[in-house]
């Protein structure tokens, strides 16, 4: 948990750097710290430790990117939590989200990071890679995505699609494949439900 959103914190950092010094950019989401602590005396001797964030807890985005949520599409702090997920995307070259994005105002905690099969640079997120594969369908970019120069995801996702339908295409139709099925298999078959 430490390793994740402290990382996340580090990507943020990065992203404000180049965020804040533009003009109209305004203030930039900020993922607080997180601390591991030792109590050995305790029963449970390991804790975290971060600051306590006094307000309304809003969920700027969700981990599987199904969630519709009007304060992360409409609010300034959700259409900044948005636009730092496109601006990890592209910077990791589509192998590394940061997800779940949620906090108070800008100030975000608790957060999660996808990354492809293989991971990203030696690090491996605690999100499935669906995350990332939803958000590339799913984002809508706004004007801070347009301030940092961003490219659009519909373009690359529509090109994708597009490169896939061609290659179905030059597939063989199945009327062109001879199917050689034993007779067994023809056969209709029962078939028993059960529950698990």
């Amino acid at each position: 948990e430490c390793y994740v959103q402290n990382t996340a914190r580090e990507y943020a950092k990065i992203y404000a750097a180049e965020a804040e010094p533009l003009e109209g950019f305004g203030e930039v989401p900020e993922i607080i710290p997180i601390f591991l602590v030792h109590r050995p005396a305790n029963n449970i001797p390991y804790a975290t430790v971060e600051e306590e964030l006094v307000g309304e807890f809003v969920k700027y985005s969700v981990r599987d990117g199904k969630e519709v949520n009007f304060l992360r599409r409409d609010s300034e702090a959700g259409q900044k939590c948005c636009t730092f997920q496109h601006w990890v995307y592209e910077k990791t070259n589509g192998s590394l989200l940061v997800t779940d994005l949620q906090g108070v105002g800008m100030k975000l905690t608790d957060v999660g990071i996808a990354t492809l099969a293989k991971g990203y640079k030696g690090f491996k997120g605690n999100c499935s890679i669906s995350f990332i594969e939803q958000f590339r369908a799913l984002h809508q970019c706004n004007k801070y995505c347009e301030m940092l120069g961003l490219k659009s995801l519909r373009t690359t996702h529509q090109k994708q699609r597009k490169a896939t339908s061609m290659k179905s295409k030059n597939l063989p139709n199945s009327s062109t494949i001879k199917k050689t099925l034993p007779k067994k298999a023809r056969e209709p078959r029962d078939f028993i439900s059960s529950e698990h």
